[in-house]
């Protein structure tokens, strides 16, 4: 059990700085003025949750 939970523990903080440093692209994107093409950044503005820190 312990490890399961370490696993599910270490899968969460992965995608959190997966999260993170997507955000952390994105908006250095906005500031070099490309045009965002990425597939995936339309969902993610569609979904608030993940926007709020």
């Amino acid at each position: 059990m312990k490890k399961n939970y370490s696993f599910e523990k270490q899968k969460r903080e992965t995608d959190k700085k997966k999260k993170k440093e997507a955000k952390l692209e994105k908006r250095q994107n906005k500031n070099s003025g490309e045009p965002e093409t990425e597939p995936g950044t339309e969902s993610e503005k569609n979904n608030p949750d993940d926007n709020q820190e």
